[in-house]
């Protein structure tokens, strides 16, 4: 039963799942909003321009009925003519041309916007399959486009019979009427059922649109192991980031032993911590931590410095304080400079002897060397000084 209940699409799509569906050319779509947007601004175009349209088409019908006999009897003559009376019909037509095709153009901005994908144009041969296209036609969405389609011809077949029935007299009235009263009427009649179109269209559009968006959605839907699949793919294996972050240690720590033999001192506590320092005056101002560590880390510390020739001092508070205050590559702090600068005149003393030569008795290391208060966190537990 869990099994089943983690193959069930329960989780919502997550973001990178939803841009994969873009760059595949899937995206929220809604044929009846188009069909609607297109004639909204169809008709809002002929309710601003309606006078100049009717005023327009007159003058081009009058100028198709109006000819002589002679160029009824001249097939050039009669071709010209209607090269002319076309030039000019597109030229009426292109404003309302042009208010629907940004109006179609600019459709997919209300469901998402929009996108332009190349995989979805690339040939897909799987399409021409005729079996799946069977299967398609006989789905439940191929019987619920059937239910939309029905009760979209009923809405709008009954929006154009009631535009009918009120229009019916004037229609009629047309008969009886000049060429110019006859026009604007007729363009006041065609205005009209426009409108009604639209209301009629508005609303199909205003129940496709979230049908539309509930099963896009839903058809992106994951199951739990989706998701934690897809979580696993971004932020990476567990496994495989825990062994990254093991060699990036071991990468930190070579190149932190690789700075113990260019110390100048290594103060250790002595077994369980050791930090080794520099001190260059010209370009410091202050002493450095190159290098610390605690337990085999320290022990591998005070090898280096053996083998090295780097002085090794034993100063527990100090060193606890070092590991416990500083980073690898700070500057030791202000309350502890008294502290270092005792340890590191011991060191320049040492080098100077072994410097002048091994009859000069060699300096003793400071026996005690305290720390101010609260600087020293104490010894770890079971740890022995």
């Amino acid at each position: 039963m869990a099994e089943d209940s983690d193959l069930e699409r329960t989780e919502a799509p997550s973001a990178r799942r939803l841009e994969k569906a873009r760059s595949e050319g899937r995206v929220p779509q809604s044929r009846e909003l188009t069909a609607f947007l297109v004639l909204a601004s169809a008709t809002a175009g002929f309710w601003i321009l309606g006078g100049w349209f009717m005023q327009q088409a007159g003058g081009i019908l009058r100028l198709g009925l109006s000819f002589d006999r002679s160029t009824a009897f001249d097939p050039s003559a009669m071709t010209t003519s209607f090269a002319t009376l076309s030039w000019q019909a597109m030229l009426l037509a292109a404003p309302i041309f042009t208010l629907t095709a940004v109006a179609a153009i600019a459709t997919p901005f209300a469901m998402g916007g929009w996108n332009f994908s190349p995989e979805a144009m690339s040939p897909n041969l799987a399409k021409l399959d005729p079996i799946k296209g069977v299967q398609r036609m006989f789905s439940w969405h191929s019987v619920g486009e059937l239910v939309k389609a029905v009760l979209k011809a009923l809405l709008i077949g009954g929006v154009i019979y009631w535009v009918i029935q009120r229009q019916q007299g004037q229609l009629f009235a047309l008969i009886l009427q000049s060429l110019e009263p006859a026009m604007a009427s007729f363009g006041h009649m065609v205005v009209f059922a426009m409108i009604g179109l639209v209301a009629g269209l508005a609303l199909i559009a205003a129940i496709d649109v979230p049908f539309q968006l509930w099963r896009y959605y839903a058809g992106l839907r994951m199951t739990k192991e989706e998701v934690r699949q897809e979580m696993k793919e971004m932020e990476g294996d567990p496994h495989l980031k825990a062994r990254i972050r093991s060699q990036q240690r071991e990468m930190a720590r070579k190149r932190m032993m690789a700075e113990v033999p260019r110390a100048d001192v290594v103060v250790t506590n002595p077994t369980h911590f050791a930090v080794a320092l520099k001190y260059d005056r010209e370009r410091m101002g202050a002493p450095q931590v190159v290098a610390k560590g605690m337990s085999l880390v320290a022990q591998k510390i005070r090898e280096l410095a053996a083998d090295n020739n780097v002085p090794v001092v034993e100063a527990p508070p100090l060193a606890r304080a070092l590991y416990r205050h500083t980073d690898i590559g700070e500057q030791v702090p202000t309350a502890l400079y008294t502290a270092v600068a005792e340890i590191l005149a011991y060191v320049y003393q040492l080098n100077q002897h072994l410097a002048t030569g091994a009859g000069v008795t060699p300096p003793l290391p400071p026996r005690s060397v305290s720390v101010p208060d609260g600087m020293d966190p104490g010894e770890p537990a079971g740890a022995v000084a």
